[in-house]
């Protein structure tokens, strides 16, 4: 059977435009976290997903994890962030089932996305390693439950660097800032307040 001209033409412009990802996201979209489905913008609404961690405070070296909860997932780009950085941080570990590595800020372990569009979800669970840093961390990420469907700037809540000791002061809240404090400040402002009081 032998298609016409317009008939090819019209075609063509239907698959190039179901145009995807689907073996994850390209590593142009590690700063801005868009997944370069061309033609199709983010939800605007809220993002029915969440990010949590088993943990709010981090040490280097020591592994979060990070489950996406939600429903389910076809696509997905995950990344360690500090401030207002852009910049992909830390290592991910080896990527659970249906997800792998995406280079990011030159870093071949910066990032994790999806591998395939097989569903993932709430059971899918992500293992990152902090670095040697005292700044605040957090998680984002881009959660697409279709093609057509995706949300962008879905954030976890701050991880806040502790000591061993595991003590520390929350400093400017405002901005979700945080310092470490040794302990011996925390003892010597006790023993102040002793003496005055």
């Amino acid at each position: 059977m032998e298609l016409s001209l317009p008939v090819c033409i019209v075609l063509s412009l239907c698959f190039s435009s179901v145009r995807g990802y689907p073996s994850g996201a390209p590593t142009g979209a590690c700063e801005d976290m868009l997944p370069r489905h061309s033609g199709v913008q983010p939800q605007p609404s809220t993002a029915p997903y969440f990010l949590l961690m088993n943990t709010k405070i981090f040490q280097p070296g020591k592994p979060i994890t990070v489950t996406i909860t939600g429903p389910p997932y076809r696509g997905v780009l995950l990344e360690a962030r500090t401030g207002k950085s852009t910049n992909a941080l830390g290592s991910w570990q080896l990527p659970p089932p249906d997800t792998r590595f995406l280079e990011c800020s030159g870093n071949p372990y910066g990032a994790v996305t999806h591998s395939n569009t097989n569903p993932k979800g709430s059971t899918t669970v992500y293992s990152w390693i902090p670095p040697n840093i005292t700044s605040p961390v957090y998680f984002m990420a881009t959660v697409a439950q279709q093609r057509a469907v995706y949300w962008v700037n879905v954030r976890s809540s701050m991880l806040i660097r502790g000591g061993p000791e595991g003590f520390f002061l929350i400093k400017n809240t405002s901005d979700g800032m945080a310092e470490e404090k040794p302990l011996l400040l925390l003892l010597m402002c006790f023993l102040i307040l002793q003496i005055l009081g």
